[in-house]
This record gives C-alpha cells, structure tokens and sequence, in this order.
C-alpha cells in the first residue's frame, strides 16, 4: 500500500541509487524532511544493512535489493524510477547508461524526473573517469592546501568534499530543479560534483587571497590557527579547548578569564601573534579542561571544550536540543532542520520485496510508460 509520510517535502517520491558517501546523505536529509525515500540496494552493495552504520544512513528508507546486471532487475529499477519524482546516484560516469539506466532512458519513462548524479569530478572534463576520494577534491581545489598545521596539509575528514561539497550541492541542486519541474512539468540532470561544490565553499577565500587578505600555507591567517585567537590549545589533561573570539570585546573576555591583558597582545598586530599564541597556551596548559569549561560557560569569550563522538552526545546543550535519536542500537543525530511544528522522527531502515516497491508507488499518470 502507498505510505503517508508527514514532513514538508511529503508525497516526495525518491529513488537512491546504492552509494556510499554523499548519497545516502541526502537520501537521509530527505526522508528526515518527509520524502519517501526507496533504496535500489545491490546484492554485495557497500554496506550490509544489517551495520550500525547502514540503520544510521538508511533511517526513514525502504529498500529492495536487485541485480542491475540481470535485465529482469534493471527492468524492475527503471519501473520504479518511472514512478519516482527524483533518482539520486553515485556511480562513475556512464555506469548508469550501460545498465539502461541513465538520464535518456529515465526521462523517456517520466520526462518531469529529476535526476540527480553525484561524482568527485564531474561528468565532464579531463578527470571525469578517474577515480578519486575526497581528500583528491579538496587537493585540486586548492582547499586542502589552507588546512592544518604548518608543516603540511591534513584531510578534514570526509565532511567538506563529500558533505559539503557533495550532498549539500546535490541536495539544493534537487530543491531546485523539483521547484522547477514542478512549474513546467520537465525534469532535468542535476550534475552536482564534488570539485564544483568544494569550490563554491571557498568562495570568500579567494576573494581574500586575490586581495592579499589570505596568505599561501597554513597557520598563516586569521581562520587557519594563525591567528592565537582562532585556534585549539593542550590543557593540563591533554584534553582541548578551542577559542574564537574574533571580535574584540569577546578577545578582552578570553584574555581576562585566563588572566592576562589584551593590552598586551594586541589583537591584530600579527608581529605579536607568536608571543601571544605561547602566552596563551601556556595558561591553558595550566589547568585541565573542565576548569577552563567551568570558568568559560556562559560567557561570550567563545571558549568551548573540544569534545570527541562520545562525550558529546551527553552534553547539556546538546542533549536540550535533542539532537540524538535511537537508530538501531546507536545513537545517531537528529535530521535538520525542522520546522516548528515538526520534528524527524525517522523509522529503521525497511526491506521489501519487489511486489511491496511496486504497491508502495502506484503509477501516476504521467509517468505511464509509452
């Protein structure tokens, strides 16, 4: 029976290509808004869903699981996508077209589809069909190469290419296209690369090195740890506490809660910087990081602990905004954002059969096949 799903983006039907990375995020950001979100899982796809990370990114999805090599599978998988608003995937460019699946058989079957395809590189240009990873798009971009201590570049995760870069780009770019086909009844291929939305994200940054406000390397500038007052500092227990205090009235809060004179350490004279990073960190260092937590709380010296996966889904203010939920046996955040009247509350991941995907999205009319 077709389901009813409440949430903003309700009556949204969406088909999740198995992936990993970046689209099984924006399935999850889209189930969390109230679309019903079907997974096309692979027999040995990349994550075996019976995994504490697969009941974290499959929360609020059904999935059936076909053989896209098999022509009765891919039959099946271009039925379902036929009857689907949007379809998001991340395979290497083409993969989807060998299968009888890509954007010219798909729109063929419901031409108001959005189709929406996630890669590092794009589907066009010299590197479209190498492989690579996110740390290879923060590379190229120029982004990795503003980001950790001086004496080299280190990865941010996978969160500013992958996530950043890649789900938030493809999830707007869905928004989008779906508003539009919505006006004129005509999907379109949202082409949302990684390199592309890594780029977008630095945009302020090249304005700055173009105007000579950004220096080359790392632990040079104000956003890099250059600055003593943008930075992470060691406390007693080799524990962390991070300051940003970039506006002056909240810099002269930090520096008399650790005891010191802003007058001392002018805040943007650069040739201080050294002196007063080590001046700094050596009051840090002085105390473990619940007496810095303590004396910090509550003000706006913007002085917070630096705390790892564990610790802060206890944290007071974490906790009060309710942004963990059981998934599974873990815990996993909250799907932003939510109006006011309306919160994710997302079910376990569902599996179904191909009878069960077929009854769920009965065929609309404009999307009968030819």
């Amino acid at each position: 029976m077709p389901v009813t799903p409440t949430g903003p983006l309700a009556g949204l039907r969406v088909v999740e290509m198995d992936a990993i990375g970046p689209v099984p995020l924006v399935g999850l950001l889209l189930a969390g808004s109230g679309a019903d979100v079907l997974r096309i899982a692979r027999d040995g796809g990349d994550w075996d869903d019976a995994t504490t990370a697969a009941a974290v990114m499959h929360r609020g999805k059904a999935s059936v699981t076909l053989n896209l090599k098999d022509p009765a599978g891919a039959a099946m998988a271009l039925d379902l996508i036929g009857r689907a608003d949007a379809v998001i995937e991340g395979a290497r460019p083409g993969t989807m077209e060998r299968l009888g699946l890509g954007p010219d058989a798909t729109l063929a079957r419901n031409p108001a589809l959005v189709y929406g395809r996630m890669t590092g590189w794009g589907q066009t240009g010299p590197r479209a069909m190498e492989a690579g990873h996110d740390i290879n798009y923060l590379a190229l971009t120029g982004v990795l190469s503003m980001i950790g201590p001086a004496t080299r570049p280190v990865a941010p995760l996978n969160l500013v290419a992958d996530y950043g870069g890649g789900a938030m780009n493809l999830a707007f770019g869905l928004m989008a296209a779906l508003w539009q086909a919505r006006a004129t009844g005509r999907g379109q291929v949202v082409d949302a690369a990684m390199v592309d939305g890594v780029g977008f994200l630095a945009s302020l940054f090249h304005g700055y090195q173009q105007t000579g406000l950004w220096h080359d390397g790392r632990e040079a500038n104000l956003l890099d740890g250059g600055a003593p007052y943008y930075r992470c500092y060691a406390c007693a227990d080799g524990r962390f506490m991070a300051a940003g205090p970039l506006e002056p009235k909240f810099y002269a809060l930090m520096m008399c809660g650790l005891g010191l004179d802003p007058a001392d350490w002018p805040q943007d004279d650069r040739a201080t910087w050294p002196a007063a990073t080590a001046a700094i960190g050596a009051r840090f260092a002085s105390m473990p990081q619940a007496h810095w937590t303590a004396l910090f709380a509550g003000t706006d010296a913007c002085v917070t602990p630096v705390l790892d996966l564990a610790q802060t889904r206890t944290d007071p203010h974490i906790a009060a905004r309710g942004l963990f939920q059981p998934a599974g046996t873990a815990q996993a955040p909250v799907v932003p954002p939510w109006g006011a009247d309306q919160r994710p509350d997302l079910a376990p991941a569902r599996a179904m059969d191909t009878a069960g995907a077929l009854a769920r999205w009965p065929v609309r009319p404009s999307a009968a096949p030819r």
